[in-house]
């Protein structure tokens, strides 16, 4: 709908009651969900600069980015017949914009997390075709109290490990890595209680990506903390920057 948040695809929807809470709502052959999202005590977190997420050297390759990073939510969950109450904390993110990927981009590695100190960490990589990290790579930090700072290419590392999954078609993802922001004194361990969260879509859009659930483990100044998020990694298979580029 143009009018208000109400996207549906057949029987699956999302959309706004009236107390705007999110209200998610899908099912399949063997799982289905019933939740509801509340927004939270934390203010959307706006990514980028002056909430502008430049994405590529072209003046017009950006998009807007927020995040909800910490939503109360309860609702059920259904596997094979058998159906579980459950309650937790989501991230939402909202990005659109005039952005894709330059034909120099092969693809990104981008990740949430929410760290058991009440903070939430969003970072995302461009990859090149010749290994290089592209300039325009950045993340937000949220703090506590829902203030954001920005964190652009030399702010950070993001540096995969040796653990790997190798899909069936051939791509090979690296399923560990670790991140360091200095001037914040975080240092952490992103690892994978599933290595095989591969979509593989080659033969409707071409495009094959992994992602999925990640732990998160490390110090921030001197102090241990823990956490759980949500890793996507494309461009494994072939370059994504040509596919959605159309080249």
């Amino acid at each position: 709908s143009a009018e208000e948040y109400h996207v549906w695809n057949e029987d699956w929807t999302a959309s706004l009651d009236a107390d705007g809470r999110h209200i998610l709502v899908a099912s399949g052959e063997q799982a289905a969900i019933e939740l509801t999202l509340s927004p939270g005590t934390k203010p959307p977190a706006i990514n980028g600069i002056n909430g502008i997420s430049q994405k590529g050297a072209l003046a017009g390759n950006a998009s807007h980015y927020y995040s909800l990073t910490r939503m109360p939510t309860i609702g059920t969950i259904s596997v094979d017949g058998e159906r579980f109450e459950v309650s937790g904390e989501s991230w939402m993110d909202h990005e659109f914009g005039t952005s894709f990927l330059e034909p120099e981009q092969r693809g990104w590695d981008w990740l949430s997390v929410q760290l058991d100190d009440n903070r939430e960490l969003m970072l995302y990589q461009l990859r090149r075709a010749d290994g290089s990290r592209d300039p325009r790579s950045s993340g937000t930090l949220v703090g506590a109290n829902g203030e954001t700072t920005h964190l652009s290419n030399g702010d950070f590392t993001m540096t995969p490990g040796t653990r790997t999954h190798r899909a069936p078609n051939g791509a090979v993802y690296p399923i560990a890595w670790t991140v360091s922001i200095p001037a914040q004194q975080i240092d952490l361990s992103i690892s994978t209680p599933l290595a095989n969260q591969e979509l593989d879509l080659g033969r409707s859009t071409g495009v094959s990506y992994w992602e999925g659930a990640i732990d998160v483990a490390g110090q921030r100044a001197g102090q241990r903390v823990t956490g759980r998020g949500y890793l996507e990694m494309t461009g494994y298979k072939g370059s994504l920057g040509r596919v959605l580029s159309g080249r």
